[in-house]
């Protein structure tokens, strides 16, 4: 039996982002199989040796660091779990099949309150023509952890990955982005209020769109369809689950390119507005589009030769463009002076 090697010391998961541990853990693992044809690195793996390619991907959410049950609805919790799995589906540009579900719950949870969450979970699946076909369930001491595995499918020549964006490529984005932020931020500030006076009555009027954005995201199988229509295969694509400058920058860094994308063409709604004007004088709306997350949009590059059949689309936004390899990522402000994109993924506490 090989002999395992062990670090003298600790390194603290805090001194790592998200990507980077990813990195870490997974550094050295080859493939065995020639029907692996895309492991790690990007958002789902791609499978299969014949034309038509498998997709599988997995997402975990866990009670009290991505999710808050305080404000959160079992229902909208058990379809938003399936949506964000097959949000990722969508960034390679296939189409969702099934979903295996597994959770493990305490006590806590009743039978009842279940049967709420897999009500969203048959609700989502109804929705987008998918299939639950297995999972597991298990206790836990505390909280509640939901796993979801999506498999889709997708045409070998359809296929989209993250490192395909070439030099002088359109960036494209679906809706808007930031909102689903600010409904995170509506809610955290009434739970805040709620907990400093328990009589007090929460007001979420006039919050519908950003609070629906956070709390019931739709993975954008439409755009998919829009794409398939248009007769359209972006050149790299990735859904916009950590906020548009950390997705921007996994398709650099896989690309090997670097962007240039305008403040004054992100898409962002009144409402995320109107709610950063609230919370902060210096809370920006562009830095939640940036840096806020869970919009489930669609980022993509096209060939330039594909802008007349995208143009005029309500539902897409073209943002900027591809720069050359060696470049940074970057956004240029109206008055012309250019602002070096971060990633603000997670990292652990």
């Amino acid at each position: 039996m090989e002999k395992l090697e062990y670090q003298e010391g600790r390194t603290e998961l805090s001194s790592f982002g998200e990507f980077a541990l990813i990195d870490r853990l997974t550094e050295g693992f080859t493939t065995h199989n020639k029907s692996t044809v895309k492991g790690v690195g990007d958002d789902c793996a791609v499978l299969g040796t014949g034309k038509n390619k498998m997709l599988v991907t997995t997402n975990t959410l866990v009670e009290g660091v991505n999710f808050d049950m305080m404000y959160t609805p079992l229902k909208h919790l058990g379809y938003k779990a399936v949506a964000v799995s097959l949000s990722n589906i969508a960034a390679m540009n296939g189409i969702p099949r099934q979903v295996l579900v597994s959770v493990a719950m305490s006590n806590r949870y009743s039978v009842e309150a279940m049967e709420e969450f897999y009500a969203g979970i048959r609700l989502c699946c109804e929705r987008y023509d998918v299939d639950l076909v297995g999972g597991d369930t298990s206790t836990t001491r505390a909280g509640l952890t939901i796993t979801v595995t999506a498999v889709g499918e997708v045409d070998e020549d359809k296929i989209t990955y993250r490192s395909g964006a070439k030099l002088h490529d359109l960036i494209c984005v679906s809706g808007d982005l930031g909102s689903a932020y600010s409904g995170l931020l509506v809610l955290e500030r009434e739970k805040v209020t709620y907990q400093a006076n328990p009589n007090f009555q929460p007001d979420l009027g006039g919050y519908d769109y950003v609070l629906e954005r956070f709390l019931k995201p739709e993975p954008r199988m439409d755009i998919v369809k829009l794409l398939k229509e248009k007769n359209i295969v972006p050149t790299s694509m990735i859904d916009v689950s950590d906020g548009l400058a950390s997705e921007l920058l996994h398709i650099c860094k896989e690309s090997q390119c670097g962007c240039e994308v305008y403040e004054e063409r992100l898409p962002i709604d009144y409402q995320t507005s109107r709610v950063c004007s609230e919370m902060s004088q210096n809370m920006l709306p562009v830095s939640n589009a940036l840096n806020g997350g869970s919009d489930y949009e669609l980022l993509f590059t096209i060939s330039q030769s594909d802008y007349e059949k995208i143009k005029d689309s309500e539902e897409v936004h073209i943002i900027g463009h591809i720069t050359e390899k060696g470049s940074p990522a970057v956004m240029v402000t109206p008055q012309n002076s250019t602002i070096e994109l971060r990633a603000q993924g997670w990292k652990q506490e």
